[in-house]
């Protein structure tokens, strides 16, 4: 039951970590090598606010996803807006897109490095919770209830509301989607947005319970992508799933076997998906 639980917290971590690239990547068509570092700087806002104003996290959230709704917007407009006009291919706009946010993560790091320097941590709900039988941290927990919370919103806004079904329309065809009237910039920008906003929250979730540094987002970036590619590029379920999934393997594998083998168990379980359904656990096959 502790194996469990870990792991159902920890996947609802990934959660986090993994939407906001999900949206990017599956309706934008942009691979956001910076998503780890939107959450470092999410982390860090959080992290100021409550250390300076003692401002709870969880309030830290209404103010940190408008910012970085409009930022993430602002760098969709003028940095990979350009790059999407003049792309001829598909191949050709992921090329292009990956050096330019691989570029952009190293501007950002220097950026969190140059604000504040080392390590950067907190103390905020780190009190044990009695769950289930097993005793959890309480800050985990809340993560875990809000990284619920913002699957559910983001599935009903994508299927019950018409941005959400535009969205939807861009992310399965931007050529038919045209064809319908929809304006495929616009919500490729808005995608881009949402999702950068959501990584931003995620790191201030985050951020109370895991003690962070500017270089630790190219891990929050790869696990993501992990996730995106096992769950199926732009598809909610699927995404939550498989970072649920992968929460439970890297627990088990660290309580039974060795937690150095941690991130060994979840490249393997990545190269399984590739080779046996490289379309995620609910894409469908290409045709």
């Amino acid at each position: 039951m502790d194996i469990l639980i870990s792991g159902l917290l920890l996947g609802g971590t990934y959660v986090l970590i993994a939407m906001g690239l999900n949206l990017q990547y599956g309706v934008a068509r942009i691979m956001n090598l910076a998503n780890g570092e939107m959450i470092v700087l999410g982390a860090l806002a959080s992290f100021w606010v409550f250390t300076s104003a003692a401002i709870s996290p969880i309030l830290t959230i209404f103010l940190v996803f408008p910012i970085a709704f409009v930022g993430n917007w602002l760098i969709y407009r003028f940095l990979l807006l350009p790059l999407v006009r003049r792309a001829k291919t598909q191949g050709h706009l992921e090329v292009d897109a990956i050096l330019a946010t691989f570029g952009m993560s190293f501007i950002l790091i220097g950026i969190v490095v140059s604000l504040n320097g080392g390590y950067f941590t907190y103390s905020f709900l780190a009190t044990p919770f009695e769950l289930l039988g097993s005793t959890v941290a309480l800050n985990r927990l809340v993560a875990f209830i809000f990284a619920v919370i913002i699957a559910v919103v983001l599935f009903l806004w994508l299927n019950r509301s018409r941005a959400g079904m535009a969205v939807r329309a861009v992310s399965v065809n931007p050529g038919s989607a045209r064809l319908v009237g929809i304006n495929v910039e616009k919500v490729s920008a808005l995608a881009f947005a949402i999702g950068g906003a959501v990584s931003a929250v995620a790191g201030v979730l985050i951020s109370t319970f895991i003690t962070l540094d500017a270089s630790v987002g190219v891990i929050f970036t790869m696990k993501a992508l992990i996730i995106v590619i096992m769950g199926g590029v732009g598809d909610v379920r699927g995404a939550i799933i498989a970072a649920l999934i992968l929460g439970l393997v890297e627990t088990t594998v660290a309580t039974l076997v060795d937690p150095g083998l941690t991130l060994a168990a979840a490249y393997f379980i990545f190269l399984l998906v590739l080779l046996f359904r490289p379309q995620g656990l609910f894409g469908k096959p290409q045709t």
